[in-house]
Order: C-alpha cells, then sequence, then structure tokens
C-alpha cells in the first residue's frame, strides 16, 4: 500500500484504547506524527484523584470516574470545536469499562454507578463517536511489566488480578461499542512502526467505509 494512501486518515477522530500500559500513549504520540493528526492524552499526571485512588479504591472510585467524566468531555468537545480531527489516548467511552468493572467488584456502589451512567448518558447527547477506535491487545501479565518498567508512584499497587478482571471487561466493552464504531484490533505485545500501523489502520478503515449497491431489475410484465 502506498503511503499516500494514509492521507484518507486525515481530519479523523481516532481513539486508541487498551489495558493500562498497553502503549496508548507511545502510539498516540507516533500516530500523531505519521497522520499529522493533534493528539490527545489521557488525563494521568494532573490527576489528583489518581494516587488516592489506588491507595483506597472503595472510597475514591466515584470521584474518580467523575473526575475523568469531565475531562474527557472537555477533551471530546475540544476535538469536536477545532474540526481537524486527532489522535486521542483514551476516549470517554473507554471510562464504562472502568465503572462497570468498580461496580461488579463491589468498590463503586449502585447508586452511584447509577448516577454515572445517567450523567454519562446525558453527556452524550453533546458527543460526537470516533470514526474508528484502535484498541491495542496486550496480556494483563505483559501490561503489568511494563507499568512497573514505566515505574509511576501511583501506579505500583495496581495487581494482575485487577488486570485480568479489566481484560474481561474489555472484551464486553469492544463487543458493545463494535457495534456503533469501527474498531479495529491490533496484536501488541511488541511495539510495531507506527507509519506501517497507519497504513494497515488506514487500509481497514478503507474497507469499512466501502459502500456496495445492491441493484434488482425490475421484472418484465408479460403480455
Amino acid at each position: 500500500m502506498e503511503a499516500h494512501k494514509i492521507s484518507n486518515l486525515e481530519g479523523l477522530h481516532i481513539g486508541i484504547s487498551g489495558l493500562i500500559g498497553a502503549g496508548k500513549t507511545t502510539l498516540c504520540t507516533e500516530l500523531g506524527k505519521v497522520l499529522n493528526l493533534p493528539t490527545y492524552y489521557e488525563p494521568v499526571i494532573d490527576n489528583s484523584y489518581l494516587s488516592d485512588f489506588y491507595n483506597d479504591p472503595k472510597k475514591y472510585s466515584f470521584p474518580l470516574q467523575i473526575y475523568l467524566l469531565n475531562q474527557r468531555f472537555q477533551q471530546q468537545q475540544q476535538i469536536i470545536w477545532q474540526g481537524k480531527g486527532g489522535v486521542q489516548d483514551r476516549t470517554i467511552y473507554e471510562d464504562s469499562v472502568f465503572a462497570k468493572m468498580l461496580m461488579e467488584s463491589g468498590l463503586l456502589d449502585q447508586r452511584d454507578y447509577n448516577t454515572y451512567c445517567k450523567l454519562f448518558s446525558n453527556l452524550s447527547n453533546f458527543m460526537r463517536k470516533p470514526n474508528i477506535i484502535v484498541h491495542l491487545d496486550v496480556e494483563p501479565e505483559e501490561s503489568l511489566e511494563r507499568i512497573k518498567a514505566r515505574n509511576r508512584e501511583c501506579e505500583k499497587t495496581i495487581t494482575l488480578d485487577y488486570l485480568v478482571n479489566l481484560r474481561k471487561a474489555y472484551e464486553e466493552y469492544l463487543a458493545d461499542i463494535s457495534k456503533v464504531i469501527p474498531v479495529i484490533r491490533v496484536n501488541w505485545s511488541q511495539f510495531q512502526d507506527p507509519t506501517d500501523l497507519a497504513k494497515k489502520i488506514a487500509q481497514e478503515y478503507e474497507k469499512m467505509n466501502f459502500i456496495h449497491i445492491i441493484e434488482f431489475q425490475t421484472p418484465k410484465s408479460s403480455k
């Protein structure tokens, strides 16, 4: 596939999804360069709740989810207003994965989860879906190794069990979101060349947008 074919991704809103430590931020940066698209990152460094959440998840799960929902909604609106598309490190739709998992594991009570879902539903009336989601498939064990390697203080309490449960929640999320947004899953157990990946994404997206027309001949009337 020729390099100029990547141009069919210009102006698109591409969401990058995956487990914690999957490599979303790195890919987001590189794809932004290759495709000449603005990049939008997950609010991690400025997140005043994250460290508290990992230390006491039951107490801080609800305020963390509300904080992230607000931050991502602002980011989503910025992408729409600027009208240039972009590569986004985790979209607002992905937050539902964490909220549901927290509820099912007893770290977020049903009342707070219902409030979160209602707020998300209200905000969704003002959102425009990404054109495509690229999901990075990484095993929980590999994800944990990458988390340890980047050595963020707020992530030191993340366990393998947490990542295994998160992986299961992602499978449900991908099955649902793929009904309304095209999803491309990429084996990201090893980092790949972003230019090659951009070409493959463009190729797959072109297939997804191909319009098939079926015509029926009008039967000739018998005389």
